[in-house]
């Protein structure tokens, strides 16, 4: 790059301070190594901040300057590389006073905080006395004039870096993700053990005002009774919690799991232990139980796929917000809601964040879960529901709702099925499964669900079995007289593309075969995020893990040798795999099918490879999508690299396979799965009330749960490349080139 191109950049001639701050959390580093690349790609310096705000108050080697490569490995690292400190000097003013002249003697004025409320209040705190430190300073003698005047005010950006997900106004903070795999894969091990001794567990989990974990890892796991913060159980919860224990074994349960968060209390204010909860159940029950206190695993390791890419962008939407601010505005706190970034007022969010433990001790538990979003409100009511049906046997005479899975696997269709058949029996009607598809539909195999019959289904799978069989018009007459001959009142269908088109067809042909038009609800599970009116299906997560897993795997495999990578991820023509594993496990290069392959691209690609390497490089990462190109395959482009290394690199190439579509499904595909199915049985029971039956494809847009009209699903496809025509993951691309390809 030339001298007057790096002039013109947005970064030219400014730097960039960041800093973690408070308890740590997995994705911490991802957003480290996002500010310092994108900061650099934008011609900016960054300096990092060692152990929090100590390292600025204390200055010297606390404030060192980061390049490119610095931040090469970290991505996939827990914890913070900068390291955090809960600072007692920073909290004084003459603590700030000599942070200023410390970041100043660097010339930085823009900080990039990565911490929890407590951080980002002292953060704003910092911002508002700027003016007032500087010219003491000068006063003093300890500040020239011309520096004060060159840096007239401090610029920040916070982003929020907490496991507890406690934010008001954000709908998943830097850590939680990742904290929530701890937990819930803790529950699916204790599970195993619980059910062989025929025993109960009281799990204890981080969240000392926010029952997030508690709440959420309770409906992932499929626990029995769940204690949160925020909703403080009423006088004499032990004997309810212990007789949905008690109906919990009569149902068939081999174990009994309760989830309490560390901050439990009862309406008293008085905490309710682990220890606690473990001996009520004991002494009531007469039933063997265990307590688990999960602490600090929860913070480590390995931050999740989601807590990778995600805190990538964060990062990378932090560093443009610093260097587009102007002095004298107030820097906003960072977040996500529904896979959008967003911006909002640091004070505000903060504030509202201690308003929560506040209205708890008032006693205002609903205003408390107000202020928490309608996200959490609902995985309450859903959990209730779960843990306390209203019935666990079928009403005589009740609607008959049959499930039906289509198209290819995806982890979570099991949960599905599962949430499917006991919600809809505690909403009072009689659920019916469907074995192989609609082959199997067509050829009459329906047998009725029960409670226990769907017992141990959150693990990965489709016990009902699923094919990618469409039928065609002339089997749609075998298909109507199984739903005649079955009273069939409703079809809930869990899967891909092929599915949906199935039941498109049997809608688009009611006239002709009446059976066929009763209500269908079309709910996504596929890995290759290609479904109409969602912006992630119900396996696409579990999938994501699965592969970022085996790049960090694959990349170790390459650690004492200097090699080049090409890994190809599943997704038809739908690249969102492809792009998004490749932000999650650090690749160079990613090639999708949206974007295409052209031989120029390539010629490119190779010299700077080869330079790359001659230049000191050691690895090599390339994601393509396995329909990228028909004719560029995976295997051409690893041909084409090894060609071309003239022996500076060798290649290797990965083809993932169908592991992608295995493995236990993520969290967040289990909470997904019970939010549409919640969701479409209240849709298909409006029907059966108003007597207006109505078919629908559900999905998750911008963190809330939509329905459309069957009718008009084609008019969200691309049918010709199976793949919605608008993708919002595509907005992606620029930052997977920011922290990609270091300028030269």
């Amino acid at each position: 790059m030339t001298t007057d191109m790096a002039s013109a950049l947005p970064g030219a001639g400014k730097r960039i301070g960041i800093l973690t701050s408070g308890g740590d959390a997995q994705g911490m580093n991802a957003a480290v190594r996002a500010v310092v690349r994108t900061a650099i790609t934008l011609g900016a310096q960054v300096y990092a901040v060692f152990e929090g705000y100590q390292g600025m108050v204390d200055g010297g080697d606390g404030i060192r300057e980061l390049d490119w490569d610095d931040v090469g490995s970290i991505l996939g690292k827990g914890g913070t590389m900068i390291g955090t400190f809960r600072s007692k000097d920073f909290r004084e003013y003459a603590g700030r006073k000599r942070s200023a002249l410390n970041l100043l003697a660097n010339g930085i004025d823009r900080l990039v905080v990565i911490g929890g409320d407590g951080s980002l209040t002292g953060l704003d705190q910092f911002r508002g006395e700027w003016s007032q430190i500087l010219a003491e300073l000068v006063a003093e003698g300890q500040l020239a004039q011309e520096v004060a005047d060159a840096h007239p005010a401090l610029m920040f950006a916070g982003l929020v870096g907490s496991i507890d997900n406690d934010l008001v106004g954000t709908d998943m903070t830097i850590g939680a993700d990742t904290a929530l795999h701890r937990i819930v894969s803790a529950i699916d091990d204790l599970s195993s053990t619980a059910a062989s001794h025929q025993r109960g567990f009281v799990v204890e989990v981080m969240g000392r005002h926010c029952g997030y974990l508690a709440l959420m890892s309770a409906i992932a796991g499929g626990c029995d009774y769940v204690l949160i913060p925020e909703t403080p159980p009423e006088a004499g919860w032990e004997q309810e919690m212990c007789a949905e224990l008690r109906r919990g074994r009569k149902a068939g349960r081999r174990d009994s799991m309760v989830v309490v968060a560390e901050g439990a209390c009862d309406r008293q204010g008085q905490p309710i232990t682990s220890g606690y909860v473990r001996q009520v159940i004991q002494d009531t029950l007469n039933e063997d139980a265990r307590v688990t206190i999960l602490g600090h695993v929860q913070r480590g390791g390995a931050p999740s796929a989601y807590d990778r890419w995600a805190s990538t962008w964060l990062g990378h939407e932090a560093v443009l917000e610093v260097l587009n601010a102007t002095p004298g505005t107030t820097g906003p706190v960072i977040g996500f809601r529904g896979n959008r970034i967003h911006h909002a007022p640091l004070i505000e969010a903060v504030a509202k964040t201690r308003k929560v433990p506040e209205l708890i001790a008032a006693g205002d538990y609903g205003a408390a879960m107000e202020l928490r979003g309608g996200s959490f409100t609902e995985a309450a009511r859903i959990f209730a529901e779960m843990s306390s049906p209203s019935r666990v046997d079928a009403s005589a005479g009740s609607k008959r709702i049959a499930i039906i899975h289509g198209g290819g696997l995806a982890p979570g269709m099991n949960a599905a099925a599962a949430d499917a058949v006991r919600l809809g029996i505690s909403r009072g009607h009689t659920m019916l499964g469907i074995q192989g598809g609609f082959p199997g539909l067509r050829d009459g195999k329906i047998t009725e669900l029960e409670w226990a019959d769907v017992e141990g289904w959150l693990v990965g799978g489709a016990d009902l079995g699923t094919r990618r069989t469409v039928p065609t018009v002339e089997e749609l007459y075998r298909i109507s007289r199984t739903l005649e001959d079955q009273k069939v009142d409703a079809l809930l269908m869990i899967g891909g593309w092929n599915g949906y088109e199935a039941a498109h067809l049997m809608h688009a042909e009611a006239e002709r075969f009446p059976a066929c038009g009763l209500p269908i609800a079309c709910l996504p599970a596929s890995i290759d995020n290609n479904l109409p009116g969602s912006e992630l299906a119900i396996g696409a997560d579990t999938a994501l893990n699965v592969i970022t897993e085996a790049i960090d795997r694959i990349k170790m495999s390459g650690a004492a040798s200097r090699r080049a990578f090409v890994v190809e991820t599943m997704g038809r023509h739908c690249g969102y795999l492809a792009l998004m594993s490749a932000l999650a496990g650090g690749a160079e290069r990613v090639y999708l099918h949206e974007e295409g392959i052209s031989l120029n691209a390539l010629i490119d690609d190779v010299e700077w490879l080869r330079n790359s390497f001659a230049a000191g490089r050691k690895l090599f990462l390339a994601v393509r999508n396995e329909e990228a190109n028909p004719l560029y395959t995976t295997d051409f482009l690893a041909r084409l690299l090894e060609q071309e290394s003239q022996g500076l690199y060798d290649v290797r190439q990965n083809v993932l396979g169908h592991i992608q579509q295995g493995g236990s499904p993520s969290p967040f595909d289990r909470l997904l799965a019970v939010r549409l199915v919640s969701r479409a049985l209240d849709l298909l029971n409006e029907g059966f009330i108003n007597a207006k039956p109505e078919s629908f494809y559900l999905g998750l847009v911008e963190s809330k749960v939509t329905a459309s009209p069957l009718a008009h699903m084609l008019d969200d496809m691309d049918t010709t490349f199976r793949r919605p025509k608008n993708q919002w993951w595509l907005a992606l691309r620029p930052v997977m080139k920011a922290v990609a390809d270091a300028p030269v």
